[in-house]
Parts: structure tokens; C-alpha cells; sequence
């Protein structure tokens, strides 16, 4: 059972109930022709190795930290990949604004928001304030498990804590006009061991990472989705596009860690949110009007 709601951001949430039942029933019918198997149990979940993405062995690559400026993330993040590293003071991001992907516009957004956080103002990431991460940035969040429903003609990766689901439509062909919207259209398709997903027509109010690098209406994304290590990690290669914001095509790599995960509950972002300490974050999205 599913039951959907749209959020002030026009996006569709979907709160999903009896997990469990959704998941023993979609594979019992469809896991002979579906590999690799992301989900073999209710209580199966990917939490991510980190917040940022990992970098190609070669050739163009993500934005990462100025050299000057390490970052250092939180000991929650790292205790999973790196469980013998001492604990750290964690920091906020600037970005290494010599990364030759960047175009002029872009390195100038990315400029400012190093001198705001250099001058001492904090640097949360949006996730911090209920709003959309978009893709590919929602493979950036290690804080909870995701989770996977795959069924003959759909996968859908429920984020845990941050609220959404993301729907990826298998062997169709995209839209002829996709409408831009916060997690875009995702058109899926399995080789082999390998899940691959092409999405477009996402809407330019997100930013492709946690360096708040921006990008046009023009990104196009592909991810690889594949099991490793005997099933005990997933990693997902992403391929990334934009003519409008990099010089050039781009990689990236995020890997997540098997674990098992709680029961799936409802974890609405707004009401469970607090600004305790009076930051200078981004608000809260909130609506002036109705959807409906």
C-alpha cells in the first residue's frame, strides 16, 4: 500500500506501508528476471560511506575541498569506512574552486559561498532544512539507510530520514517533454549485474553535491548501481552531463554499506526539525498555497 502527498515544493512523497509485504510480494513475481537483488529482505538497508562523493582513478572528477581548507567530516560519517580513525573536530566545506570542470558562473557561486563560510558564517548543507538534494546529491547522505522496492516495471529508493521516495521507470523511454522538477525523470534498465539509470528534466534549485555546486536545467545523470564484496556493499558510478554549468563530462563513485535497517516509518523532515542554536540556515520551504 502506498499513499502519495505533494509537498510545498510540488514534489510527491510517498509514505509507504507495510514494507515488508511490498517487498516479499513485488520479488516473489518479478526476481527471476531482476538482478542484482538491492533489497533481499524488509530489514535490508544502504547506508552511504559518506558525504561527499569519492573521486574517478582517472580523469575529470567531482568538485572536492580546497586543499587549504580540508574537510573534515563528522566521526558519524567515517566510523563506518574507517573505524580506526581518530575522531576529528568536524568542519564546514569550501570548495577547491581549481577544479578545471567548473564554468566561469559556476566557480563564481561556489566563490561566495567559500567567503561565507571562510568569514565564520556556517555552511549546513540543504538537507539541514527539509529542502530537495535532487539528483545526483541525494546519493550524499550517510546519516540513514536507504532503501530499495523493485518491482517488473519500477525501483523505488526510499530515503529514510529525509522524507521522499524517488521512482525509476524500467525500459521506457523518457518523456518527449519532461516538465523540470526537484528529483527529475528517471528512465532504469538492468545489464546484467548492473542497475542503470539516465535522468533528466531536473529543475536548476539544487546543487549536484554538498559544496552547493550548481548546475542548469541541461544535467543529465546516469548511474550505476552494482553489488560488491559478496553483496555487502554497493556502489553506484555516476556519469554526469551539463553544458550549461561544466566544461565537461564528469565521474564520480559513492559506495553504501549493507546494514539492517529499523522498521520503515513516516519521519516527516519540518515537524522534526529545530534550529536549537539559532543558526543562519536556509529556511525551512514552507507553502503559500495549496496543491490542491
Amino acid at each position: 500500500m502506498r499513499s502519495h502527498r505533494r509537498n510545498s515544493l510540488g514534489h510527491t512523497w510517498t509514505v509507504v506501508a507495510a514494507f515488508a509485504v511490498i517487498t516479499m510480494s513485488t520479488h516473489s513475481s518479478a526476481q527471476d528476471v531482476l538482478t542484482p537483488n538491492f533489497s533481499p529482505s524488509s530489514d535490508v538497508g544502504w547506508v552511504a560511506y559518506g558525504s561527499d562523493f569519492i573521486p574517478p582513478s582517472s580523469g575529470p572528477g567531482p568538485v572536492t575541498f580546497d586543499p587549504a581548507h580540508p574537510f573534515i567530516p563528522d566521526p558519524a560519517e567515517y566510523r563506518r569506512s574507517e573505524p580506526d580513525r581518530k575522531p576529528q573536530q568536524s568542519t564546514f566545506r569550501v570548495a577547491d574552486l581549481s577544479n578545471p570542470i567548473l564554468q566561469p558562473w559556476a566557480r563564481e557561486e561556489l566563490r561566495k559561498r567559500n567567503e561565507l563560510v571562510l568569514s565564520g558564517k556556517p555552511g549546513f548543507t540543504l538537507q539541514v532544512s527539509c529542502w530537495p538534494l535532487g539528483v545526483p546529491a541525494s546519493l550524499l547522505y550517510p546519516i540513514a539507510p536507504i532503501s530499495f522496492i523493485q518491482m517488473s516495471k519500477e525501483v523505488i529508493v526510499i530515503y529514510r530520514v529525509l522524507g521522499f521516495a524517488r521512482h525509476i521507470y524500467l525500459n521506457v523511454p523518457h518523456s518527449e517533454r519532461v516538465k523540470p522538477s526537484w528529483l527529475g525523470e528517471s528512465a532504469g534498465h538492468y545489464e546484467g549485474d548492473t542497475l542503470v539509470v539516465d535522468t533528466v528534466g531536473m529543475n536548476d534549485k539544487t546543487y549536484v553535491d554538498n559544496y552547493r555546486t550548481p548546475h542548469s536545467e541541461k544535467l543529465h545523470v546516469v548511474e550505476r548501481y552494482q553489488l560488491t564484496d559478496g553483496g555487502k556493499v554497493l556502489e553506484v558510478s555516476v556519469h554526469v552531463e551539463d553544458t550549461g554549468a561544466f566544461t565537461t563530462p564528469w565521474d564520480a563513485i559513492q559506495r553504501y554499506t549493507r546494514v539492517e535497517a529499523p522498521p520503515l516509518t513516516e519521519a516527516p523532515c519540518a515537524e522534526n526539525t529545530s534550529n536549537y542554536f539559532g543558526y543562519d540556515i536556509d529556511p525551512i520551504p514552507t507553502a503559500d498555497k495549496s496543491d490542491f
